[in-house]
């Protein structure tokens, strides 16, 4: 009995590790490359499908020095105040949101950075599910790693 747990245990083990070479692959490729689309992307399209099946995603890319400066700041102003300071988690954030979640007594608030929104909304779903927050925290040290800030 105590093999075949442990045969298991390791089958869940090699499981999770290809997941993370997947992902790795993913961010490795998506350094240089576009993606044609997000989970996030995906799951708007499937939402909006169910009243409309011939609804389509229209998108096009703009390249980083196409858009303006003004907006790169509000949107670190706004979503990530400490981006070009941290190493993809912002500690005092998080804290900060904790404190507001547990006065309310429920989540108002959130610590995720941008680079943990990216990670979330190129790879996961929005679900608040502990596993999707560990694996959301493991691309995030992928992207952090081998991407620029710029990127």
């Amino acid at each position: 009995m105590l093999r075949l747990l442990w045969r298991g245990l390791l089958l869940l083990l090699v499981l999770v590790l290809l997941m993370q070479f997947w992902y790795l692959g993913h961010v490795l490729w998506w350094k240089a490359f576009d993606p044609d689309s997000t989970a996030f992307m995906e799951a708007g399209l499937a939402r909006i499908q169910e009243k409309n099946p011939d609804a389509e995603l229209r998108y096009r890319w703009v390249d980083y020095n196409r858009v303006s400066i003004q907006l790169k700041r509000a949107v670190i102003a706004a979503e990530d105040s400490r981006f070009l300071a941290h190493e993809g988690f912002d500690w005092e954030g998080m804290e900060v949101a904790l404190e507001k979640n547990l006065k309310k007594g429920r989540i108002v608030a959130g610590g995720s950075t941008i680079s943990q929104q990216l990670a979330k909304n190129l790879f996961l779903s929005a679900s608040r599910n502990p596993l999707r927050k560990v694996q959301e925290a493991v691309i995030t040290v992928m992207i952090e790693a081998l991407w620029s800030k710029h990127r």
